[in-house]
This record gives C-alpha cells, sequence and structure tokens, in this order.
C-alpha cells in the first residue's frame, strides 16, 4: 500500500459520481496545495483504498453502486486512519446523523460551500497528522504509555484538561477515554448527569483533546437568557433591528467561529428557540437579526442538560429531532455517590484551589473527616463538596479539618427506593403530560405491527379512522413503507 510520504502535500480521496463535482472538488482542493485523486463508485473507491493510504476522504452518501456509509465502516472496521467527510443532500439532517454515529469526522450538505468545504478538508487533515488521539489501527494494538484506564494520548492542553477531572475511579476513568475517544470528529455530544457532577469540565475537555483546541470556547447557560432576546444572544443582531440595538452585536455562534460552542441546560431552551437552533446546527448558518443574508458558521456543538430530555421529547416539551442532533454521541458524567473512592483526590485539589483562591495554606484533611463525607448523601455532587469544604475552611483554626469544622449533619447514606417510590413528579401541565403517554403507546404499538395502521388500531380497541385522527393530533408521522390495509372504516 502506498503511503503518502511526510514531505509530500496532503493526498485526498473524492468519491462522487458526478464528474462536475469531482471536478470541482478537484480544482478546489489543488488550489489549497493538495494532491487529489478522485473515483466515481464505490467499487472504484474500495480498489484505490486497498492500494493507497489518504490524508482524507470525502465521499458522497450515495453512489452508484452503494452508500457512503459502507465506505465508512469499512475505514472504521479495517481501523484506518483517514478522516472521513460526507456528503449530503441539503437538509438531510437524518444522513448527517447516521455519518456521525458511524465515524464519520464531519459531514457537508449540497450544494456545498467552497468555503466551508475548505475549512472541514484542513481540519480533516490536520486532525489526520497531529490528532488528539493515536490512529485507530494503534489502538487496540497496544495501550497508550503514561496514560491509566487506558486513554489516549493527548496534547498538553488535552492532557491539561483531562488532569481537571480529579479522581482515579474506573467510573471516572471512563468518561475520560469517552471524552479522548469523542474529541477526533465534529459530532455533537451531549453531556449527561446531575447538577454539580462537574459536566462543563468535560465539555472543556472535549474541547482541548479536539483539533479545534486553539479555537474559542464559548460556553452559554441556556436557562439564563431571556427568551425575548435568545436569538439575538445566539445569532446576533444589526444595527436597529430591536429596541436598544445601538451597535451591530456579535451572535454566541460568531464568538465560537473555529472553536467549539457549548449549550448548558439545553433542556431550559423554549420550543419556538428550539426550531431557529435545530436550523443552524444542521445548515450550518446562521442569519443575524435585521440582515438579508445567512453567514456560513464553523462551531462545534457541545451541550450539556441534567434533565430527562428523552421523557421531555414524549412530553411534547423538546423537540425531538433537536434531541437526536444535539445526542449523535452522549457521555454520563456519574454522581459522586458513585465514585467515593475518588474523594481523597477531590479533596485535596478542591483545598488547594480555595486556599489559593483566599490567600491561605491548604490544611490536611483529618481520615476522620473524610470517613464523615464518605457516609454522607453528597445530592449536590462536586458543587455541594466544594461548598463544605470552603466552610470547613473558613472555620479552621490552622490544623487538619476536622468533622466540626465541616459543620454537617450525619447522614447515612439513602437505601434505594423502590420503583413505585421514584416515580415522576406530578407534572405541571396534565394534557401535555397525557398526550406524551398516548403518543408513546401509539408509536410503540406502530412498531410492534411494522407501522399497519390497523393492526395497531385493532390491538390498541380503536378503528382506523380514530387511529389517524389520534396520530394526526399527536404528530405521529409512519414512513412511507408503512401498511395502512384496505379496510373502511
Amino acid at each position: 500500500m502506498r503511503t503518502p510520504a511526510a514531505s509530500t502535500p496532503p493526498l485526498v480521496l473524492g468519491i462522487d459520481e458526478e464528474p462536475d463535482l469531482r471536478t470541482l472538488y478537484e480544482l478546489t482542493l489543488l488550489r489549497e496545495g493538495y494532491r487529489v485523486e478522485a473515483a466515481g463508485t464505490l467499487a472504484e473507491a474500495r480498489h484505490q483504498l486497498e492500494q493507497t493510504r489518504y490524508d482524507a476522504v470525502i465521499t458522497d452518501m450515495r453512489l452508484p453502486d452503494g452508500l457512503g456509509l459502507e465506505l465508512l465502516h469499512a475505514l472504521h472496521a479495517q481501523q484506518r486512519p483517514e478522516r472521513c467527510i460526507v456528503m449530503t443532500a441539503y437538509g438531510s439532517a437524518e444522513n448527517a446523523v447516521e455519518a456521525l454515529k458511524a465515524g464519520a469526522f464531519d459531514y457537508l450538505t449540497k450544494p456545498v460551500d467552497l468555503k466551508q468545504f475548505r475549512s472541514v478538508v484542513a481540519s480533516a487533515i490536520h486532525d489526520s497528522h497531529h490528532g488528539s488521539i493515536r490512529p485507530l489501527r494503534n489502538q487496540r494494538m497496544e495501550p497508550a504509555s503514561g496514560h491509566p484506564h487506558g486513554t489516549e494520548a493527548t496534547g498538553p492542553a488535552g492532557s491539561e484538561a483531562l488532569s481537571r477531572l480529579v479522581g482515579t475511579s474506573e467510573a471516572l476513568a471512563a468518561v475520560k477515554r469517552r471524552v479522548a475517544k469523542v474529541a477526533r470528529s465534529m459530532a455533537p455530544v451531549l453531556v449527561r448527569g446531575e447538577s454539580g457532577t462537574g459536566k462543563e469540565l468535560v465539555a472543556r475537555a472535549i474541547h482541548a483533546c479536539s483539533h479545534r483546541s486553539d479555537g474559542p470556547f464559548v460556553a452559554v447557560n441556556c436557562g439564563a437568557i431571556p427568551e425575548n432576546l435568545l436569538e439575538a444572544e445566539f445569532f446576533g443582531a444589526k444595527k436597529g433591528s430591536y429596541t436598544g440595538a445601538t451597535q451591530d452585536r456579535e451572535g454566541y455562534f460568531h464568538a465560537a467561529q473555529g472553536g467549539t460552542l457549548f449549550l448548558d441546560e439545553i433542556g431550559d431552551l423554549p420550543l419556538a428557540m428550539q426550531s431557529k437552533l435545530l436550523r443552524s446546527i444542521q445548515e450550518r448558518r446562521v442569519r443575524a437579526l435585521g440582515s438579508t443574508q445567512e453567514d456560513v458558521v464553523d462551531v462545534r456543538i457541545v451541550s450539556a442538560t441534567h434533565k430527562d430530555l428523552a421523557g421531555d421529547v414524549l412530553a411534547g416539551h423538546f423537540r425531538q429531532d433537536l434531541y437526536y442532533r444535539l445526542n449523535v454521541i452522549d457521555i454520563v458524567v456519574p454522581p459522586l455517590r458513585e465514585r467515593r473512592e475518588d474523594l481523597p483526590a477531590l479533596c485535596k485539589a478542591l483545598l488547594a484551589r480555595i486556599a489559593i483562591e483566599s490567600g491561605t495554606v491548604a490544611p490536611p484533611i483529618s481520615d476522620h473527616a473524610l470517613t464523615l463525607l464518605g457516609s454522607h448523601p453528597l445530592a449536590g455532587n462536586v458543587r455541594e463538596l466544594e461548598n463544605l469544604l470552603h466552610r470547613a475552611l473558613a472555620l479552621s483554626d490552622g490544623g487538619e479539618l476536622q468533622f466540626d469544622d465541616l459543620d454537617m449533619p450525619v447522614r447515612p447514606v439513602e437505601p434505594d427506593l423502590p420503583a413505585t417510590a421514584t416515580q415522576e413528579a406530578m407534572p405541571a401541565d396534565l394534557q401535555i403530560w397525557l398526550d406524551g403517554q398516548e403518543r408513546a403507546i401509539i408509536a410503540r404499538a406502530l412498531q410492534e405491527t411494522g407501522f399497519n395502521r390497523t393492526a395497531a388500531a385493532a390491538r390498541l380497541g380503536l378503528n382506523l379512522r380514530q387511529m389517524r385522527y389520534r396520530m394526526s393530533r399527536l404528530g405521529i408521522v409512519a414512513p412511507a413503507s408503512g401498511c395502512e390495509s384496505d379496510e373502511v372504516s
């Protein structure tokens, strides 16, 4: 197999059935100083990949003899190092999500924006050469020396960011491994976990371990922005576009250009804004308030929530299409009660930081205090632990931190409650909750009957007319291949 020499320009393989598009890709990339080879079918591409190792692969989703996803799966199975960019039809969100889940570095929609095209290809090649992790072909062959629990090697910024996730428990090590693995692509990441577990630290680690680490990291608390200002804050605004807009202002998407946009508490966004956010994420374009043109944006989306977004989707509080767009890859941050072995290291790190901020010397914490902390519920997770240590240090006489210094009630760890005792709280809007339950039941019946509406209706004690009415009211759309039956109702 031919391998590009280190001194030669990067080699790119472009795969598309349309000769004009192959020529466009070739001319664009040649002007950037790359070498380019082309293929018009899946078979041609496979043959060329058998002969040559490339720096990046660009493939259309649909080819005359198969799907670009087949090539993507083959590259992944062979542990090839090439970063793969998938071209999808305009507005085909499902294809883009499927490609990212299959391991694509990034995707572009047709008709392609050449500026965005050049930027994405450059990022893919840069990541292939200097990526945050070693090539896939090496990951399973040998452990990364110096990185416990098999965490892949990262650059200095990535190593520093991962070190801020303090602890050596297997639960936390699994999070670090996943961060290092997902950092190399553009796939959106949803970080889930209880309040106070450190979701923003995980998001910052993803950014620092990625090829975007030199770009900005813009953190946005979605629940802290007044609803009437959301659009201006996210997309920007032109002077005079609304009362009080005395000058042009930059939105979060523009501020994060070339970097990462972190959407904290994404579940707090109102439905109207969710729709606008979805379009911007899918099309990679934003239009500032008062502007007549759209701007191409190059950002990676990482979002976080402590809510059950899947449940919010069923209840009608969160858009299903946005949920699947954001949740291409998920990382679950464990609560502190599931990694209590990390308490000594966490206390040491937190006390050191608190001492620096307060201009004092961090005292050691007594074994007795650590034992009591270990039996405390710590429902507020690391944030509650930090508050306890803040108070303990303020009350300390300079010696070891003792229980009296912690000034907290002694409470045993609460036992696991039976399922009947952990039911959801009473819904704020009964009709929305009932609609969500009905939608889930009908969707399940349709799936179990192969989307045969007549069979699903019979299973639920309904006739076909009633089933159609409920599906229309609840916004349930069966796939085109779904069967309705010829029954007249």
